[in-house]
């Protein structure tokens, strides 16, 4: 589904944030992509995602080479970064229907599927206010629900977990699940290490732009746990 081939990326001034990364992720998998501040995390998603050019390498996406394929990839991926940027003067269900209009979602599929997020989440009283008066937890469930309703064969997602309650979060950790089990593929950027260890089926660690260990998580964490093996490969040189 994911084809991160080579990827490096180089800041102006010489600083590399990302230096050859190669990272495959299958149908059906969720795949955790962890690492400190600065490792590379965000850049790399962000160029998974078509929003940040990249140096060198290829990325593909169902296929589709994001470079030259761009339009092709970005109708089969939906991308929330850490903090998404909504429309403030629109309502919620007007920015629902906008973003289901983008992506040419049917009628009936868009409104069942908003009336079923949208319910489970607690936010249907809401969707007639504008976003502006949403909290920052209520915005987060609002921008998951847009990327849900387009049932997309890629989810790229930064710290997804953040702002959410705990009835929120293990609601979007059964929909990511229910998501793949449908053969798509989750990729996704967390500090909360528990959860990507009972969570994902692989891990990618990252540090200073390089991976450093990569697998299935359970091959990956041993008898041990993913926060142990994330301080020993952080404090190895």
């Amino acid at each position: 589904m994911l084809r991160i081939e080579h990827y490096s990326k180089t800041y102006p001034g010489g600083k590399k944030a990302v230096d050859d990364l190669t990272l495959h992720v299958s149908p059906g998998e969720i795949y955790g992509f962890i690492g400190h501040n600065g490792a590379g995390k965000t850049t790399t998603l962000r160029a998974v995602a078509g929003v940040m050019d990249f140096t060198q390498g290829s990325i593909t996406i169902d296929g589709h080479d994001i470079k030259g394929d761009p339009v092709g990839a970005k109708q089969v991926t939906a991308f929330l970064p850490d903090n998404p940027d909504l429309y403030e003067f629109m309502k919620g269900i007007d920015y629902l229907n906008f973003i289901a209009d983008l992506y040419d979602l049917p009628a009936k599929q868009r409104t069942d599927d908003i009336g079923k997020f949208a319910g489970a989440f607690g936010l249907t009283g809401n969707l007639g206010s504008a976003i502006g008066s949403y909290s920052h937890g209520m915005r987060q469930k609002l921008a998951l629900i847009s990327a849900f309703i387009r049932h997309p064969k890629l989810l790229i997602l930064d710290e997804p977990f953040v702002g959410l309650d705990p009835a929120a979060s293990h609601l979007v950790k059964g929909y990511l699940t229910e998501l793949c089990q449908n053969g798509s593929a989750v990729f996704f950027s967390t500090h909360v290490l528990e959860v990507a260890e009972k969570l994902c089926h692989k891990i990618a660690i990252i540090k200073d732009g390089r991976l450093v260990k990569s697998g299935p998580t359970a091959e990956l964490v041993g008898d041990s746990s993913l926060e142990t093996v994330f301080l020993e490969l952080g404090e190895a040189q």
